[in-house]
């Protein structure tokens, strides 16, 4: 077959995404995400009578255990084909790549598969994450003089 062709085949059946409805999803979704953060931090901080800032780290531990979790049961794919991005980028998506990366590994062992393993996806949000932050300090730095 000629590349022409080839090529006209693939768009033929190639889905066409609404990039437009796709934004408003993960929009709604992570504004969603946010206000979920701020109800537990707010919870956290009523119940047990704690400052907002350990509150803050209850909300990230609780939302890596969700994420883990919903990875572990087969929900977290499903709900991020259904809401785009809006999953993805907020700290439950760095507990699903963790998480996916231990799962697919585990038969490998602890240390030669899970541990060997996990950081695959991650490591790289964490390596730029940490760049990033030196760069932007670094910057700020350099703008507010000390």
């Amino acid at each position: 077959m000629e590349k022409n062709k080839y090529k006209n085949l693939v768009a033929q059946h190639t889905p066409k995404e609404n990039i437009l409805c796709n934004g408003l999803i993960a929009f709604v979704v992570g504004g969603l995400m946010g206000v979920l953060g701020q109800a537990l931090i707010d919870i956290y901080s009523y119940f047990f009578n704690i400052s907002t800032s350990d509150a803050a780290m209850l909300m990230i531990v609780t939302l890596v255990f969700l994420g883990c979790l919903l990875t572990c049961l087969g929900f977290f794919d499903k709900l991020v084909h259904f809401t785009r991005c809006g999953l993805i980028i907020p700290i439950t998506g760095f507990a699903h790549a963790m998480m996916s990366a231990a799962l697919e590994y585990r038969k490998e062992g602890f240390i030669t598969g899970i541990g060997a393993n996990m950081f695959k996806l991650a490591g790289s949000v964490i390596i730029f994450g940490v760049v990033s932050a030196y760069a932007f300090g670094l910057l700020r730095l350099i703008i507010m003089g000390g």
